[in-house]
This record gives C-alpha cells, sequence and structure tokens, in this order.
C-alpha cells in the first residue's frame, strides 16, 4: 500500500472526481448525472446568482441516484443554519468558503456526523504568497483542501490562478477549482495531479449559460475533457 503521504505510481493513480457546483434546476443536475459528475454542490449563500433555500437544496438532492454526493456550500454561515441544512438533505458532505476556522469546521462535522471540505482562496497575481502548506495543517481534518481563485465575493468568479507556484507536497486531498473549463481542466490536471494525496476538480461558471443557469453541452464537454486527461498519463 503507498503510505499515505506519498503519491501511488502512475499506472495507479486514481480517476479525477467531478464536482459540479452551483445547480439550481431539475434539468441541469440530470444533465451532470449524465456526465458522470461524482458530487453535486447546491450554494447555500443568499448572495451568490446560485444561491438556492434550504429546501430547494433538499428538493433537488432527493433526485441524486445512489453514490452522487450532495455538498452543501456555506460562507460564514451559522451553527443553527448548516445544521438545519444537514437534517434536510441526509448524506451531504459540507463545504466551507469563507473565513471559518478550523476550529469552527471541525465542530460542525462533529456535530452534523458530516465530513466537510475547507476552502482556499488562492491570491490570482501571486499564488506563491499563499501558505498552502500551512493552511493544509491548520485543516487537518478537513476531507478535502479545495483550491479557488481569491475574487471579490466568495466563488464562481471564473478566475484561474497560477497552478505552477503552489507547492508540490501537499498532504491533502486537493480538489482544483476556480476557472475551470472543457477548455483548461486537462492543463490543471496534468499540473497538480501529483501535488496532493489526491486531486478532483470543481466546476461552476464554466459549465454555464449564464449565471445559475447550466449548459448540457458544457457539461458533457468538461466531463470528456476530465477524462481524456485522465488517459493520459503524460
Amino acid at each position: 500500500m503507498t503510505p499515505p503521504n506519498e503519491h501511488p505510481p502512475q499506472a495507479l493513480w486514481p480517476r479525477t472526481r467531478i464536482k459540479m457546483c452551483g445547480l439550481t434546476r431539475e434539468a441541469d443536475l440530470h444533465a451532470a448525472v449524465a456526465a458522470g459528475a461524482d458530487a453535486i454542490g447546491f450554494v447555500l449563500y443568499p448572495p451568490s446568482a446560485r444561491h438556492v433555500s434550504i429546501a430547494r437544496a433538499a428538493e433537488l438532492a432527493r433526485l441524486l441516484p445512489a453514490f452522487v454526493t450532495p455538498v452543501l456550500l456555506f460562507v460564514n454561515d451559522t451553527p443553527e443554519r448548516i445544521q438545519a441544512a444537514c437534517a434536510a438533505v441526509p448524506g451531504a458532505l459540507l463545504q466551507f468558503h469563507g473565513d471559518e476556522t478550523p476550529a469552527f469546521c471541525e465542530a460542525m462535522s462533529q456535530a452534523t456526523a458530516r465530513p466537510h471540505l475547507k476552502a482556499a482562496r488562492i491570491p490570482l497575481s501571486e499564488a506563491a504568497d499563499f501558505d498552502l502548506l500551512e493552511f493544509a495543517q491548520l485543516h487537518h481534518t478537513a476531507q478535502a483542501i479545495l483550491l479557488d481563485a481569491h475574487v471579490d465575493g466568495f466563488g464562481g468568479g471564473g478566475k484561474t490562478f497560477n497552478w505552477s507556484q503552489l507547492p508540490p507536497n501537499v498532504n491533502a486531498h486537493l480538489v482544483l477549482s476556480g476557472g475551470l473549463t472543457p477548455a483548461n481542466v486537462a492543463d490543471g490536471i496534468r499540473a497538480l495531479r501529483t501535488h496532493g494525496l489526491s486531486l478532483a476538480v470543481d466546476v461552476s461558471s464554466g459549465i454555464e449559460a449564464s449565471k445559475g443557469l447550466k449548459d448540457a453541452e458544457k457539461i458533457q464537454q468538461f466531463a470528456a475533457a476530465v477524462r481524456a486527461a485522465d488517459a493520459d498519463p503524460s
């Protein structure tokens, strides 16, 4: 077995998991599932154009087949609302995308008995200025660290950061986000698939026709680009 802080041999790289986030409509959810998405994200942050209510997230999550995981995205939310959302959406993972402390994230995981992801907001111009190794250590109880571009507001800005400036030895599972599209996701996978314990990808604006409304063709193209990158050992 490969030790937890070492990368598997190239031939044993796991397939890149796909999370599609910011879904608001049944048709978009069905298109994402048909394309092979592993996780579906629901934005419970009211200022977002992709926001859905807890009740709507629960309604959509009930349509998911087995082994496709709902993810509830929070930004600096209250424990009461997080717990209410978890009660409404069984089996969901938590994604903390704001300024939540490691202690808060861990406490909410324990209170809800749900794993959590923590977003690291990477500066657009100088990714090297962000200490990802320290961030991952501080958030060591997170199931994965989600790498997103630091934009005004929280997420979904369609901006990429400089992947090449990230450290190559992060002792955490990583989820690459921030400005991914069918055209660049393969480059992102090739750049970062050996930087952490594993790599997944998270897309929102890159598969949209307009904010909050996904495009079925872009969804298929994105998934196909991920699978093509997985098939390419370079």
